[in-house]
């Protein structure tokens, strides 16, 4: 098999991986709709998958042996942070009269505090972990010798998704101009957050 047959799996791997909603994907869909920090959150989340397939890719069974707790430690941490940002976004949707996005407006939010929620959002989910490090590094070992153009098809994967979602979200700005529509988006996402929080805490 070609190193770009190979690549090209990674890529539509890596793809199918990332494409189901979750806590990750929502917070970018909303700052790509806000159109606040898009370059720097969707640069954020794509860098961090990168880092996570290599380390996959290279190295995940030793860190499992390493580091047994890992699991229980990221499952009650992630779940816990879900349900603080769900609870953010719910206030925000009963009591916000704004609409989403104006035309011309600066960006309402500083970007310290975005970049911090784009990492927590990446670094304390779990299913993050099994997607990239336990997943694609399992699929992987298919593919001796080829890792790295796997790894790179992955990774590329991750970038056109984060892109796309980020400043694809601009086409949806219209609809998102009202702000019954802005609450009704909070509410769905604070729902995403409490739903994957649950099977986290539930999950064996």
């Amino acid at each position: 098999m070609s190193d770009f047959t190979v690549y090209l799996t990674g890529l539509g791997i890596g793809l199918s991986l990332i494409v189901a909603i979750g806590a990750q994907n929502a917070f970018v869909l909303r700052q790509g709709l806000r159109g606040s920090h898009v370059l720097p959150v969707v640069l954020t989340c794509a860098l961090s998958d990168a880092v996570l397939i290599v380390v996959g890719v290279t190295s995940f069974a030793r860190i499992a042996a390493w580091l047994p707790m890992i699991d229980p430690v990221m499952r009650y941490g992630g779940a816990a942070f879900l349900v603080w940002y769900g609870a953010r976004n719910l206030r925000s949707a009963l009591t916000s009269d704004a609409a989403l996005w104006i035309e011309g407006a600066a960006p309402a939010e500083p970007l310290r505090p975005v970049l911090l929620t784009a990492v927590a959002l990446t670094w304390l989910n779990p299913h993050v972990y099994l997607d990239t490090v336990v997943l694609l590094g399992t699929i992987s070992t298919q593919y001796a010798g080829q890792q790295a153009a796997f790894a790179a098809g992955a990774v590329s994967g991750s970038f056109l998704f984060f892109f796309a979602l980020g400043y694809g979200a601009g086409w949806l700005r219209p609809l998102f101009a009202q702000p019954r529509a802005w609450r009704i988006l909070e509410g769905v996402i604070a729902l995403v957050m409490w739903a994957i929080a649950l099977k986290l805490v539930l999950s064996v």
